[in-house]
């Protein structure tokens, strides 16, 4: 009996073993949705709160043509910083198109372009703006280069603004990725304040059952008289100081 159990035991491990091998060599399919959600205790974009530091909301759904490797999304979030300027939006939505792929084995590439818009902003100076951008990556490792082709995000005078950041993905142990990210946001134009600045990020993330936990510690240099707000009461939010995010999301 002990050895009929053992030889049962041994087969089923073994029929397990192939269907993940079969599941795994399983082609993907021709045309791929993705959907994810997410709630963040602070919207930070290129190091800058969105939201005066007041958590987020936001949800997604990409496309991707995976024979030619194509692929086109739209995101959209909650939002406070359209308000700080003088308009009336509270809700920022992308849309995105590109190519991605690998030019070799482990060195990747992905080309494209991005739409940013803030519906009804009633700012001056339209915040929506278009970039386009590239990256390579080798790796756990990419550069990306993303070049404005409008003004960026209401400053005046802006176009061909850019943004170049470096970032790497590394598992520390047990499934833990530690995340590490460096960039440089160069704002364009005769801005009263300088505008440009460089962020940081140092985050670590796990996948759980049911929702990934990301935690980060996210900073900046920017000048204070560029990116703060006045508070009901008087007194003014730096909305690039150092501080940390926790993020939950879900891909499905």
């Amino acid at each position: 009996m002990k050895k009929l159990i053992l030889a049962v035991a041994v087969s089923a491990a073994f029929a397990a073993n192939v269907a993940q091998a079969q599941e795994a060599a399983a082609p993907a399919p021709d045309n791929q949705f993705a959907f994810n959600a997410a709630f963040s205790s602070d919207y930070r974009f290129r190091g800058i709160s969105q939201t005066h530091g007041d958590p987020a909301i936001s949800g997604g759904v990409d496309y991707t043509h995976n024979p030619t490797g194509l692929y086109a999304g739209v995101w959209a979030s909650s939002i406070k910083w359209i308000d700080d300027a003088g308009g009336d939006s509270d809700i920022e939505y992308d849309l995105y198109g590109g190519i991605r792929g690998e030019i070799v084995k482990d060195v990747s590439y992905d080309v494209g372009v991005l739409r940013y818009f803030y519906p009804g902003s009633g700012l001056g100076t339209n915040p929506d703006t278009t970039e386009i951008y590239g990256s390579i990556g080798y790796g756990p490792v990419s550069l990306k280069y993303s070049h404005a082709v409008t003004n960026a995000f209401g400053f005046d005078d802006s176009e061909n603004s850019n943004y170049i950041e470096a970032n790497a993905t590394f598992e520390i142990v047990d499934g833990y990725m530690l995340g590490l990210h460096a960039g440089h946001q160069k704002i364009k134009g005769d801005q009263a304040v300088d505008a440009s600045y460089t962020d940081w990020k140092v985050g670590v993330t796990k996948d759980f059952p049911l929702v990934t936990v990301t935690l980060a510690v996210v900073g900046t240099d920017a000048e204070r008289d560029a990116y703060s707000y006045v508070k009901d009461n008087g007194s003014t939010h730096f909305n690039g100081k150092t501080g940390a995010v926790l993020t939950l999301s879900k891909s499905f």
